[in-house]
C-alpha cells in the first residue's frame, strides 16, 4: 500500500543512498513525456525538502526544456534487491548551470564528472513509497565508464560549440545551454 510523506525522512535518505540508478520523468504541455535513467552516483539529498542531481551530456536536454516550461518532475527509485520498495519524489525543479550564481555553492556537493552540463535542483512537494513487489531482483555490477571517457577526450572548445547549437528540445522548446567549461 502506498504511503505519502511531506518530506524525506532518514529511512528515505538511507534507501536513496543505496540505489545505483534513479529514473527521472518530466513533461511539458503538448510535448512528449521524457523518462531518463541516471546512474554514476549523481543524486544527492540536499535537505528533507530539496534534492538534486548532476546532469552529464548524453543525448538531448529535454529535462532542461521541460522544467523551464512547466517545472514538474517525478524522480523514482526502485530496489532491485531486498527489501522491495519503490520511492517517488514529486516536485518542481530547475536547472542550475555553471554560469549561474548558485553554481559555486551547489556544485561542491557533487562529484563533477567529465561532460557535466548542469545540476537539477528539485523542491520536494511530496514523497510516496509503495511495495515494489513487481520489480525484479537484480544485482548491480558496476557503472559504465563510456560516457565519462567520451567527454574526457573531447576538446573543450569543440564541446562548447556543439552545446551552443542545441538550443531547443525535440519538441521545439527552448533550452538554456552551458556557456563555459568547468574548472
Amino acid at each position: 500500500m502506498a504511503e505519502f510523506f511531506e518530506t524525506l525522512g532518514d529511512e528515505h535518505r538511507a534507501f536513496i543512498a543505496r540505489q545505483p540508478v534513479v529514473f527521472v520523468a518530466t513533461a511539458a504541455e503538448g510535448g512528449r513525456i521524457n523518462l531518463s535513467p541516471k546512474g554514476m552516483d549523481c543524486f544527492r539529498v540536499l535537505s528533507p525538502s530539496k534534492v538534486g542531481y548532476l546532469d552529464v551530456g548524453g543525448s538531448g536536454n529535454e529535462t532542461n526544456a521541460h522544467l523551464a516550461a512547466d517545472g514538474r518532475i517525478t524522480v523514482m527509485f526502485c530496489a532491485f534487491d531486498q527489501p522491495a520498495l519503490i520511492l517517488r519524489i514529486y516536485g518542481r525543479g530547475r536547472a542550475v548551470l555553471p554560469q549561474d550564481e548558485a553554481w559555486p555553492t551547489l556544485a561542491p556537493q557533487f562529484a563533477l564528472l567529465p561532460g557535466t552540463r548542469q545540476i537539477f535542483v528539485i523542491d520536494v512537494e511530496s514523497v510516496q513509497t509503495s511495495c515494489g513487489w513487481g520489480v525484479p531482483l537484480m544485482t548491480f555490477d558496476k557503472d559504465r565508464a563510456t560516457l565519462s571517457k567520451y567527454h574526457a577526450q573531447q576538446d573543450p572548445a569543440e564541446r562548447l560549440a556543439k552545446i551552443a547549437k542545441r538550443t531547443h528540445s525535440i519538441d521545439g522548446l527552448p533550452v538554456r545551454v552551458q556557456d563555459r567549461m568547468l574548472d
